[in-house]
């Protein structure tokens, strides 16, 4: 499907969330959504890789039931992943979305999602996969691979879905946020939405100027918007903001493309993404 949502589902509590998230992007842009469940190496791990340490006067008869159990074991990830997706066929309909591609793939999910998001305007994913330590905040490994990786903007869902009225821009001046700032503008998403441009740090003129410039932005595309200058560490304080104004959707840019830079501007990227409780946008 060209210009779909591609929607990434697994067997997790966040699965309603994406799919609920895809189907308001779908019916916002009014575009398909391609659903993808992939089979990784975990699912489809052979058990007859432990067939070196086995004495040779049993390998025959093992390995035969071994292959048996390999085949069962196979059968039913099939089936698993072909529930999954139905259930989420099942709830975009609902949602209104027409045009639905369910696919079930085997192999890597970051060669799977890379080829499925060439024909995507987006991207959406849960916070957290099957395998999440939820006491320790710990983000899914695949949402950080993604996000890291995609080329498209990536929706980071958040555990339950709620109607999306009022969205916070991250705005650091950086090329990431001046792009968001960009695609917001153009993008038939935002329309009606109540937009604000938030610059945490020094209150000065060059913060300013490239706040009116982003203003300027919003503006030439029909969008209403505000901006505000406010002390503090990234983290913390846009986090609280979100949760003081009853932020629904915070946009900011992503990763960075350097190992170091990733380092020092993808820390607050994955700081933000564990700490608010909203659906957060990324853009590259």
């Amino acid at each position: 499907m060209t210009n779909s949502i591609l929607a990434l589902i697994d067997g997790s509590i966040y699965a309603r969330s994406v799919c609920e998230h895809a189907g308001w992007l779908a019916t916002r842009l009014n575009s398909g959504v391609e659903l993808l469940h992939v089979l990784g190496r975990r699912e489809t791990a052979s058990a007859s890789d432990l067939s070196g340490s086995i004495a040779l006067g049993a390998r025959t008869a093992l390995l035969e039931e071994l292959s048996s159990l390999d085949e069962q074991r196979a059968r039913l990830a099939q089936k698993k992943g072909r529930a999954i997706l139905e259930d989420a066929e099942t709830i975009l309909r609902a949602a209104g979305v027409e045009t639905v591609a369910p696919r079930l793939r085997n192999g890597d999910l970051i060669e799977a999602v890379a080829e499925a998001e060439k024909a995507a305007s987006f991207v959406v994913i849960g916070k957290r996969g099957e395998a999440a330590d939820f006491a320790r905040l710990h983000l899914g490994s695949n949402l950080e691979r993604i996000a890291r990786s995609s080329s498209k903007p990536v929706l980071v869902a958040s555990r339950a879905f709620r109607p999306i009225a009022k969205v916070l821009i991250a705005f650091d001046g950086g090329p990431s946020a001046m792009k968001a700032v960009d695609q917001v503008a153009r993008s038939p998403l935002f329309v009606g939405l109540e937009i604000k441009l938030l610059t945490v740090g020094t209150d000065n003129a060059e913060a300013r100027r490239r706040l009116e410039d982003a203003l300027a932005t919003l503006r030439a595309g029909g969008h209403e918007a505000t901006f505000d200058i406010v002390a503090g560490q990234p983290e913390s304080t846009i986090a609280g903001i979100v949760e003081r104004d009853g932020i629904d959707l915070l946009v900011m840019g992503a990763y960075g493309h350097s190992r170091i830079r990733a380092m020092i501007i993808g820390s607050t990227t994955a700081e933000m993404i564990r700490s608010c409780k909203v659906p957060i946008l990324l853009f590259r």
